[in-house]
């Protein structure tokens, strides 16, 4: 899997989790049947809010080539309080096949940000 990190603006500045440690925290939980009506992510900015990068054809076209690849059958990751923090591009391939729900992982504790001020462009992608 890319590198790739969850990203939450907070008064410190930009918050970054490494999706690599939010799945190595999931090993041992249940796995639940959400809504997919229920991600209110998929009603809202997502891939656009901070990552400086913008709507163009080539970006859509990315996301579209990764939700056509995404793997439904695996699990996407919610903090406690049920907010997408990993697997918007399975989401997205739930709601565009008309699945009524998709497993998810719910973290019982939000853990720390593995970054807190740096700008997605100057995180680690190489490891």
């Amino acid at each position: 899997m890319r590198k790739q990190y969850h990203f939450r603006p907070s008064s410190n500045g930009l918050q970054a989790w490494d999706v690599h440690r939010l799945i190595a925290l999931t090993a041992g939980l249940p796995v639940e049947q959400i809504s997919v009506d229920d991600l209110a992510e998929l009603d809202e900015p997502y891939w656009y809010d901070n990552e400086g990068d913008t709507p163009s054809g080539r970006s859509i076209a990315m996301h579209v080539q990764l939700v056509n690849e995404a793997d439904i059958t695996y699990p996407i990751i919610l903090c406690p309080q049920g907010r997408l923090m990993d697997g918007m591009h399975r989401a997205v391939k739930a709601l565009v096949l008309g699945r009524k729900t998709i497993p998810a992982y719910r973290l019982p504790e939000l853990p720390p940000p593995d970054f807190v001020g740096v700008a997605p462009d100057q995180l680690p992608y190489d490891d």
